[in-house]
């Protein structure tokens, strides 16, 4: 309905929104540095200069840091939002909540068991070793 307030008043916020964005990109594009410099160009990371033009591989720690964080801030919210409703829950809602805190603490040491919370490439090596040294070896025996 074109005519009801509710319209309006969204389609004045897109429009003014548009607007908005509109003015900060031309005014940075007029008043901002118009620097030719050879160092313009250049990777510049937090106030160090690279110091060789190849690209650099970062580890997949600090992406499985990322996911690990992003599972347990989720899980962390589903906590906070059943302490809210505790009182309508129950104890079935006390159950299952106390079902999903022990689901979360064994993946928790799971991963911790499996060295994936190490950062360190040596404490991982040396957890391996660790993990294959305690394991009994079998001895193949040659036939007469």
């Amino acid at each position: 309905m074109p005519t009801s307030p509710e319209f309006w008043s969204i389609a004045v916020y897109i429009v003014v929104t548009f607007i908005l964005c509109g003015i900060m990109l031309g005014l940075s594009a007029v008043l901002g540095g118009k620097s030719g410099a050879r160092a313009r160009n250049e990777p510049f990371e937090s106030g160090v200069v690279s110091a060789s033009p190849e690209r650099l591989r970062l580890s997949a720690k600090f992406y499985l840091v990322a996911v690990f964080f992003v599972i347990f801030d989720v899980e962390a919210l589903f906590l906070y939002a059943w302490a809210i409703s505790l009182r309508e829950s129950g104890w079935a809602g006390f159950v299952e909540a106390f079902v999903f805190i022990a689901i979360l603490a064994a993946s928790l040491f799971y991963l911790a068991r499996i060295g994936a919370l190490d950062w360190a490439p040596q404490a991982r090596r040396a957890h391996a070793a660790e993990r294959s040294s305690s394991q009994p070896a079998t001895q193949v025996q040659s036939a007469p």
